[in-house]
């Protein structure tokens, strides 16, 4: 009988443990809101879509540049801003981002105009993720309502920077890298979907084209007329790999499912985009998800967004975490 006292008063605060622990673990997903601005900064994405067709009207591959910036920015320390930081220790000098990552001037003037309407009240990390979404938008993408509320961190990490999914990666090491931030195989094939717009330099795919295996000096899996086209833009000796071709071929600025149809025709740019279709890996894991989002252009978006919102949601800093810069890329 003692033994069953002790017992039921484990019990409940077992019970209150788990719930503790249950109501911690949701806690900086439940402060993060559409509305989260609706009050202290009403004008935030009509400031934010202003600057950004302005940008747009420059430069169009910027839509794809500033998607590319928050994936970056939130597969690092999750979704904080600290891609957008300078200094010794900045991601922006991660290898997969040097020379490479664009749009943080764009960030810097679309900040401005925010702080000029709403002083200390809108984190670098909420403006990142609402030009993201309006990219995709404005690109002919879905539009959907970003959950915001999130702070700024106060350090970056160039180690993990150096960490990110790669177009070098196997898609087993890539679906492991995602499913590190809590994300899925779905998650991996939807996201991918952003290469429907932007370009890539030669440096990432050139291994494709020469070389390529004792077997093969082109990789098999490359539609043999596109790999022609970009032996000439990517030639073996003597250019300096920093020539562009677009990751979607034939639909370079239209954000569409173009970019799953040209990797059922063997015409994806990268190997880690091809790969979800022609690897062994991909075919047993990712193949029948890009045959799906060929054929509808209504699942992919309906995916995309909700990977779209998941990884907004990659340990966000909220309440009294980290802080509001004035500057993007420095700390206060």
């Amino acid at each position: 009988m003692k033994g069953c006292e002790s017992v039921s008063n484990v019990v409940p605060s077992l019970i209150t443990a788990l719930v503790v622990l249950w109501l911690s673990m949701g806690v900086c997903r439940s402060q993060l809101s559409t509305n989260f601005y609706a009050n202290s900064c009403p004008a935030v994405f009509r400031v934010v879509r202003r600057q950004l067709l302005s940008a747009l009207r420059n430069d169009t591959r910027m839509a794809a540049s500033l998607l590319r910036l928050h994936f970056h920015d939130c597969f690092v320390n999750g979704c904080d801003g600290s891609v957008l930081l300078d200094g010794s220790d900045s991601e922006k000098l991660a290898l997969p981002n040097r020379n490479s990552a664009r749009g943080f001037d764009v960030i810097d003037t679309i900040k401005t105009a925010v702080e000029n309407a709403c002083n200390a009240t809108v984190s670098c990390a909420d403006i990142l993720t609402i030009a993201a979404r309006d990219s995709v938008y404005l690109s002919g993408g879905p539009y959907w309502n970003v959950l915001l509320g999130r702070r700024d961190g106060l350090v970056a990490n160039q180690t993990g920077a150096n960490d990110l999914p790669s177009p070098f990666d196997s898609i087993d090491t890539i679906i492991d890298k995602f499913v590190a931030v809590g994300l899925n195989t779905t998650d991996v094939v939807s996201l991918s979907g952003g290469h429907t717009i932007g370009r890539a330099r030669c440096v990432t795919f050139s291994g494709r084209l020469y070389d390529f295996s004792e077997d093969s000096s082109v990789d098999p899996t490359l539609d043999p007329s596109m790999a022609t086209e970009l032996q000439t833009l990517c030639p073996q000796s003597g250019g300096d790999g920093n020539a562009t071709a677009p990751l979607d071929r034939n639909s370079n600025y239209a954000f569409d499912n173009h970019y799953f149809k040209n990797l059922v025709e063997q015409k994806g740019l990268l190997s880690s985009d091809q790969g979800l279709f022609s690897s062994d890996e991909g075919q047993a894991a990712t193949k029948a998800l890009v045959q799906a989002y060929s054929n509808s252009s209504i699942l992919f978006f309906r995916d995309f967004v909700n990977s779209m919102i998941k990884m907004g949601n990659i340990s966000p800093l909220t309440s009294s975490a980290g802080e509001i810069r004035r500057n993007c890329r420095v700390v206060n």
